[in-house]
């Protein structure tokens, strides 16, 4: 019986090791192309967050990253117009 736990594998993952886990998890396909089960999603899913928290990826890197956006204008949304930022009146509708 291996003594290997989450952590340590987490602890002693590859960056080839994430990136292969992040693939399968994007594709939910293994490498050869098999089907991930839940299961195994979940839990590779679970390794490559940890890995990334771990190994301070980058946010935008990070698996899950929305990049925050507002039609062009600053995060605030200051100067966008109401047409622009999806509020105009639904022509369809008339």
């Amino acid at each position: 019986m291996s003594d290997m736990t989450f952590d340590r594998m987490i602890q002693q993952m590859t960056p080839a090791i994430y990136e292969s886990l992040k693939q399968a998890v994007s594709l939910r396909k293994w490498p050869d192309g098999r089907r991930l089960t839940d299961e195994q999603t979940e839990l590779c899913l679970e390794a490559v967050m940890r890995f990334e928290a771990e190994n301070n990826v980058p946010e935008e890197n990070r698996v899950g990253y929305l990049e925050q956006r507002t039609c062009g204008a600053g995060a605030t949304g200051q100067g966008v117009s109401p047409e622009m930022a999806g509020l105009a009146k639904d022509a369809a509708r008339d």
